[in-house]
């Protein structure tokens, strides 16, 4: 019966030796933030606060035309830390996975936030950045100064109420 017990202690042993190796450590999957909440992610804070579809940028002869639509975001960040540092370039991913980098030209961009950005300490860049996207849901990925942590904020698919002005018959310009 001795050597029973000493297979069955040996047995227990080697299963709990082996349930505590893991061949990899188990990270949390990102933060989904909304429209309008403070995404915090190292030095970094962001806040996205709206979004707008354009089909085209500029008027005249040569309007600037997208592949699919211009995709615009308005956010600030704010660099919390000591230091200077560079705010990353961001991407939206559709809910397929399917990515889309933010353009660095900025031409016909209302209050464009740039494409290399850099902020003192304490300092806050804001504007637009944009996307060459085809309309639908996103999530935009914002990464930490050293891109090694990032979150999504949620953007539902919504297009804003652009009414033309008509004008009625008769009437002067």
């Amino acid at each position: 019966m001795v050597p029973m017990r000493l297979s069955g202690l040996a047995a227990a042993a080697l299963a709990v030796i082996l349930s505590g190796c893991s061949s990899t450590p188990s990270t949390p999957p990102p933060s989904t933030y909304l429209l309008g909440e403070k995404v915090q992610l190292g030095t970094l804070s962001y806040t996205v606060f709206e979004t707008q579809w354009l089909t085209h940028m500029g008027d005249g002869p040569t309007p600037r035309i997208p592949d699919n639509r211009f995709f615009v975001v308005r956010m600030a960040v704010v660099n919390g830390g000591s230091q200077d540092t560079s705010i990353p370039n961001l991407t939206v991913e559709d809910d397929k996975g399917k990515s889309y980098e933010e353009l660095s030209n900025g031409e016909g961009v209302p209050q464009w936030a740039g494409y290399l950005r850099s902020a003192h300490p304490a300092d806050t860049v804001q504007g637009n950045i944009v996307f060459d996207a085809p309309p639908a849901h996103y999530k935009l990925k914002l990464w930490d100064e050293s891109h090694t942590r990032f979150a999504y904020v949620d953007i539902p698919l919504s297009f804003g109420s652009e009414t033309p002005e008509i004008p009625t018959p008769g009437e002067k310009k």
